[in-house]
């Protein structure tokens, strides 16, 4: 495998849009709730791209990972139910999304790498990150790579398990 991790170009939509459907549909048979309103959609990620913040996995020259990476530009963040560990610069992390093909290979944790990466060459040392209470998948991964549990913040009414590590 030759992983590499570079940022979206918009010619990367459709195949990324064919991974997050991939990710929506995986949602819906795992019984969650998370991506099951119309969101994410081809727009949005489309506005990730537009705006710097679509950041792609591949293999070689395929494409099987996405994720949004946003610095200091969450708003809901800041009215979280609980408290975050800082209260500084942070990088937040939205929509991380694996091909079919390729789940269960460790790929979510390598993409949480990279971004930890990302932070660190930005001079942040804060990454913030939510997902569903019935995500445990990704909770599961959270988790193990020492992220902490901060409490609850809002997306579309429904409440999501808010998370933040900060980094040495």
């Amino acid at each position: 495998m030759e992983y590499t991790f570079r940022k979206a170009e918009i010619t990367d939509l459709h195949p990324v849009w064919d991974i997050l459907q991939q990710a929506i549909i995986r949602r819906k048979q795992e019984g969650s709730n998370q991506w099951q309103d119309g969101y994410p959609n081809p727009d949005v990620i489309q506005k990730d791209i537009e705006r710097g913040a679509g950041f792609v996995l591949t293999d070689k020259n395929t494409i099987i990972g996405y994720v949004a990476i946003l610095v200091n530009d969450e708003p809901e963040y800041a009215k979280i139910e609980g408290k975050w560990l800082t209260d500084g610069d942070f990088v937040v992390v939205h929509r991380i999304a694996i091909a079919e093909n390729h789940v269960g290979k460790g790929l979510a944790k390598r993409i949480l790498a990279f971004v930890e990466d990302y932070a660190i060459d930005n001079h942040i040392r804060s990454v913030k990150a939510d997902t569903n209470f019935d995500n445990m998948a990704m909770t599961k991964t959270f988790e193990k790579l020492g992220y902490v549990y901060c409490g609850e913040v809002y997306f579309r009414g429904s409440p999501r398990r808010a998370y933040e590590k900060v980094l040495a």
